[in-house]
């Protein structure tokens, strides 16, 4: 994949500040330290790797490592290591692959499907504190322009995963 050329367009004020303030909560959020805080509180003791892989299981039909990693976008051993510890821990187990039975599949256990719902109970718990003081309408407009956002994010990525005829 090529990377695309430096517009010639100069950004907005407002694009350059969503940037920067994205920029600041990926930071906050991705901290080893915040992490180490909602896992405790969780009651769940995952690295991040482990956590990112239940949450991403929880919202998907089992799949197999390959798939998994490439919606992680990580590479495959990474995954592999990554369900070999949740494995040992109860989170997940193997399961045949229905369409081929020489694959396996990834599934979330009980404790598995328990853990992301503690992980997700908590950050909406804190979300929700950080949160308290703004309005119902002001909430109700950030979470529609917030997805609008990733939507538009996940189709620009996605032509920009396209091949162009000069490739």
């Amino acid at each position: 994949m090529s990377t695309p050329p430096p517009s010639d367009v100069t950004p907005s004020p407002e694009v350059v500040a969503i940037e920067r303030a994205l920029y600041r909560i990926t930071y906050l959020s991705s901290r080893a330290r915040q992490h180490e805080r909602l896992m405790a509180a969780a009651g769940v003791p995952l690295d991040r790797a482990g956590a990112a892989l239940l949450r991403k299981m929880a919202d998907a039909e089992p799949m197999r490592p390959g798939e998994l990693a490439a919606r992680l976008g990580v590479e495959a051993s990474h995954v592999t290591r990554t369900v070999q510890h949740l494995e040992r821990s109860g989170h997940v187990v193997r399961v045949p692959d229905p369409d081929d039975r020489r694959a396996q599949r990834i599934e979330l256990t009980d404790a598995g499907r328990d853990a992301v719902a503690r992980i997700r109970e908590t950050g909406v718990r804190g979300m929700q504190a950080a949160l308290a003081a703004w309005s119902p309408q002001d909430l109700h407009t950030l979470a529609t322009l917030f997805h609008r956002m990733v939507d538009d994010f996940l189709a620009h990525s996605a032509g920009m995963d396209t091949p162009s005829p000069a490739d």
